[in-house]
């Protein structure tokens, strides 16, 4: 166990707790504002084609910059600094994402700059969760708060700006429209950026130049190495990155589909509230009682338990039905990324923080967008439901696929490298 991990155990005395409060802020804003974009730019594209194919290849095209951005996110965290990292990336996503209701209002928007605009900000958002994640055990030190705790609350926070978000993006579609509401993802990550002005944890400055002396590249390298050479994050990032393949085309393409079929922004909205205070409520509850139970227990009942209100999603119930099954979906699904950061930081050296969470991130975004792009033909081909259905049995595969995984009966050990 690492000797940020041990002296995070040992719960010490002196209690700061700006820097965590500052921290989670910042956590916070930015999933606001991504959870605002991701209801209304499919809502954008939607209203300009009336085609959920162009939706979710519109979604896809622009998340693929995604892949090659969190890959060297981690890099770049560990060599620029995660505080100026994060800083850097929230005010560029920001300004990006207002250039859509700008060129809007100049009378030329098109699907092809919406696309350009939604992956010129998507380049962006990476580096921050990276960098963010990466201060979270000192920070968490910092407030005395075990690990389990402090991915619990970071999670949870991350999963109210989601909650919040599409919510306030659905009602703000209904108001006045979706372009306006863009707006407002901006403010948030402008907003994300300020706080984390009051982050001041060991490792969160500029590191020495030590951290400098080999190429991009092969800093890069090494943390992919890193994961590889772990069998146990190398089981549980084959995990993690199918699962998301197959749960954001659910959120990014055929709920907006459903509900822009009917003319109900405020039931997408509803539904995502639904879904996040779900989330919100699993991350708090591993966070408190977390440390009670080993790691693979916890993640195995987590998945199994996820898959079957998916299961019934996808039979797209009435409303009311759909709004239960969502939020038992994020309930289950809170505990899963808790454990993933804990293993993660348990397991990795503080110099490979960056870049280990950047590989994870990388692989686990770049699902996504093949899912997105997937999902507009799967609709036109098989219908709303058949899609759904599809998507929801890899999500009841992979859930029952890692029981027998070996791999993951490692997560409960420590890597001595850590």
């Amino acid at each position: 166990m690492s000797t940020v991990t041990t002296s995070i155990a040992r719960r010490p005395t002196t209690r700061g707790w700006v820097p965590f409060v500052a921290l989670e802020s910042a956590a916070g804003l930015a999933a606001l504002g991504n959870g605002v974009s991701i209801i209304a730019i499919p809502w954008l594209v939607l209203q300009l084609t009336g085609n959920p194919a162009a939706a979710g290849l519109v979604a896809g095209i622009s998340a693929l910059p995604l892949l090659l951005s969190s890959l060297f996110s981690g890099t770049l965290v560990d060599r620029l600094g995660r505080r100026r990292t994060s800083v850097m990336s929230d005010v560029m996503s920001g300004l990006s994402v207002a250039a859509i209701p700008v060129v809007a209002l100049l009378g030329h928007l098109t699907v092809g700059w919406i696309i350009v605009l939604a992956a010129l900000g998507a380049v962006f958002d990476p580096a921050g969760v990276t960098a963010r994640k990466a201060m979270l055990p000192e920070a968490a030190e910092s407030a005395g708060l075990t690990l389990a705790r402090a991915n619990g609350i970071h999670e949870a926070v991350y999963g109210v700006g989601f909650l919040i978000g599409p919510g306030l993006a659905g009602v703000l579609i209904a108001m006045v429209g979706a372009r306006p509401t863009l707006f407002v993802t901006t403010a948030a990550f402008f907003a994300a950026a300020g706080a984390m002005f009051l982050v001041r944890v060991p490792g969160s400055g500029r590191p020495g130049a030590h951290a400098r002396r080999e190429s991009f590249l092969t800093d890069t390298m090494a943390g992919l190495r890193f994961v590889w050479n772990d069998h146990a994050l190398r089981g549980l990032t084959i995990m993690f990155t199918v699962l998301i393949g197959a749960w954001m085309p659910i959120e990014g393409v055929l709920l907006p589909v459903y509900f822009q079929r009917q003319n109900a922004p405020e039931h997408l909205g509803i539904i995502f509230i639904a879904m996040g205070a779900g989330g919100v409520v699993g991350s708090l509850g591993y966070g408190a009682i977390g440390n009670r139970f080993r790691h693979r227990p916890a993640l195995l009942v987590s998945m199994i338990a996820t898959a079957v209100p998916t299961v019934g999603m996808a039979l797209l119930p009435p409303f009311v039905v759909l709004l239960v099954l969502a939020a038992l979906s994020g309930l289950f699904f809170g505990p899963i990324p808790p454990i993933t950061n804990i293993v993660l930081q348990q397991r990795t050296p503080e110099v490979l923080r960056g870049r280990v969470i950047g590989t994870i991130t990388s692989l686990s975004y770049a699902a996504g967008p093949l899912g997105l792009m997937i999902a507009g033909p799967l609709v036109v081909a098989l219908g709303l439901r058949g899609a759904f259905a599809v998507l929801a049995g890899v999500i009841v595969v992979v859930a029952i696929a890692t029981i027998p995984m070996k791999s993951l009966r490692l997560l409960d050990e420590t890597n001595d490298a850590s």
